[in-house]
């Protein structure tokens, strides 16, 4: 069973090893070049408050693309590799779920092969095994390769970045919305979670064509939700209170609410605000999951005093106002942080792993039991 299982995946195998082989050429080409770019920028010996202006220095040579004729000239090659491999590991599960999982059983219950394959000697259960099995892992580990050469690739970038240096689309953190899950571990997870996720809705649809589709429109779906509401609550976050020059912080005028007073009739307007934390103290390379405006007693505020309203600026930059931040400040006005300490990288790994890994079991069982139960 297990060399007929290779013979049937065989050419879905070469496939993969030459993509993962070409992605690889692909970025060695470059890498040689990015690294001595590096060593040249003086990274490797800088002390201090130095080191940020170097880093971002860096990842500006990186963003302009010169000195690399691989593509034409003002074009940003650099930029255009991390984001494509980036993208690449994205989209690895959800291919490999499409491709790989989603025809291990639609297309025997399409074409009718099912009728054969499940009445031999070997039984469904151990016919089923034996394709998630290997199927599985073979998922798992290409798209943790595409991870690992990825990240090889990346480490003049991921230094330059943690160094404080920003640049283009070179400013992600360890947390970022596409670092976090390109990187670690997760892929693993995603993998295992594609690939079964595309066997049961193959099993379920019992079309191959719409089972592919809905595997791909329900990993798009889960891979959209999981940074905005699964990741920042896997481990309970820390919460903070800290002034606005502390917190990195810049206020920015969202709106006006006007009221027309009971007794005089006068239209009252008040502009609302939203305070944006930038960092969190002492707390470096943290993941800021919210943050707002408080007053001196911790309640939540929204309306800038009166007092500021002359602070406000005509035309408000997206840096905000240094003299509108300050006025704030003079009024007791604070910033409420919610984050993930940069500590809580690798426990945020493996529970998000962790919980792709036990998706994929639980899916995996409901095709045992859904299989077992069948007639043909």
């Amino acid at each position: 069973m297990i060399w007929l299982t290779w013979r049937q995946f065989r050419a879905q195998a070469i496939v993969a090893a030459a993509a993962l082989v070409a992605f690889a050429i692909v970025l060695a080409v470059t890498q040689t070049h990015m690294d001595s770019m590096y060593h040249a920028s003086g990274l490797t010996s800088c002390h201090g408050g130095t080191c940020a202006g170097l880093a971002t220095q860096f990842l500006q040579d990186l963003s302009s693309g010169r000195g690399v004729p691989l593509l034409p000239a003002g074009t940003n090659e650099y930029v255009i590799l991390y984001f494509l491999s980036v993208l690449v590991i994205l989209l690895a599960p959800a291919i490999i779920g499409t491709f790989w999982g989603a025809p291990l059983i639609a297309r025997e219950l399409e074409t009718g092969t099912c009728r054969l394959a499940w009445n031999q000697s070997v039984t469904r259960n151990r016919w089923l095994a034996v394709k998630l099995s290997l199927t599985g892992v073979a998922a798992m580990v290409v798209t943790e390769a595409f991870s690992l050469v990825q990240a090889w690739w990346a480490v003049p970038i991921g230094k330059a970045v943690g160094l404080g240096g920003s640049a283009s689309i070179f400013t992600e953190g360890w947390f970022g919305f596409f670092v976090f899950p390109t990187h670690g571990i997760t892929p693993l997870g995603y993998a295992a979670f594609g690939f079964v996720l595309g066997v049961t809705l193959g099993l379920l649809i019992r079309h191959l064509v719409r089972a592919m589709a809905a595997t791909l429109v329900i990993f798009a779906v889960v891979q959209f939700v999981t940074p905005l509401w699964i990741r920042p609550n896997l481990i309970p976050p820390s919460h903070t209170t800290a002034t606005i020059a502390a917190a990195g912080a810049n206020a920015d005028v969202v709106g006006r609410t006007c009221r027309r007073l009971a007794f005089s009739g006068a239209l009252r307007c008040q502009n609302i605000m939203t305070v944006t934390a930038g960092a969190v103290p002492g707390q470096s390379d943290a993941w800021i999951i919210s943050s707002g405006a408080v007053n001196a007693a911790g309640q939540q505020v929204s309306i800038i005093p009166a007092a500021c309203a002359s602070a406000i600026p005509s035309n408000q930059g997206p840096s905000g106002s240094p003299e509108l931040n300050n006025c704030l400040a003079s009024h007791g006005i604070g910033v409420a942080v919610s984050y993930q300490p940069a500590s809580r990288y690798w426990p945020l790994q493996l529970a998000e792993t962790g919980l792709y890994l036990a998706l994929a079991l639980a899916l995996g069982g409901y095709c045992f039991r859904r299989l077992d139960r069948r007639r043909t």
